[in-house]
């Protein structure tokens, strides 16, 4: 009569009890079964197969940081934290998550679904301000840059000089605004730059 063989996914294979190959201890001269399983190294996956006694003391034995230096077992204690995972910048769609962020203030600032128009990025300047009067004066617009300032206060320097202006008093005072509203503009922006990061 014929043998029928089962495959292993079958269910009638599960029915089955599973025939469990023990070998010998691998320590020389043992005779016993090596039943345990000790690392070959760090890689985890090869083992050797000891008998109780025999995988006790290779296991106080064995160093599992032998051979790495301070940086590599720190690096390996903060990865097995988590899982030797690496670990993914949080985003909303694809988008820099501090962009995501900035536009849902903006959006909520303004009760409004839709997307800013403008740079929501760009904080607005109160016209009341000394900064927004400064502007005025020179005849500037915000987002601008400070190099873009000063090249606004030379042009300005350069026009209203008493030199060229025959000590006319009104240029002279003219002057006087243009410097102030230079002073205040070039103070507001080391202000912001020295803000945290943002």
């Amino acid at each position: 009569m014929p043998r029928i063989v089962l495959k292993p996914n079958s269910p009638e294979y599960a029915d089955r009890p599973a025939r469990v190959k023990t070998q010998a201890c691998e320590m020389p001269g043992c005779k016993h079964k090596g039943e345990f399983k000790a690392p070959k190294h760090r890689a985890l996956n090869e083992y050797y197969h000891f008998c109780a006694e025999h995988v006790r003391e290779y296991n106080q034995a064995w160093n599992f940081f032998e051979g790495m230096s301070e940086t590599e077992v720190q690096d390996h204690i903060v990865g097995a934290m988590y899982g030797h995972r690496p670990t993914w910048k949080y985003g909303v769609n694809g988008e820099n998550p501090e962009d995501a962020l900035k536009e849902k203030i903006w959006q909520t600032y303004n009760f409004t679904e839709e997307k800013p128009r403008k740079d929501y990025s760009t904080p607005r300047i109160d016209q009341s301000s000394a900064e927004f009067q400064a502007l005025a004066l020179m005849g500037l617009e915000p987002p601008i840059t400070l190099a873009e300032i000063k090249t606004r206060y030379k042009e300005l320097a350069k026009k209203f000089h008493p030199d060229l202006n025959q000590g006319c008093p009104k240029s002279e005072e003219r002057l006087k605004q243009i410097n102030m509203a230079y002073t205040v503009l070039k103070l507001a922006y080391q202000k912001f730059e020295d803000l945290p990061e943002r």
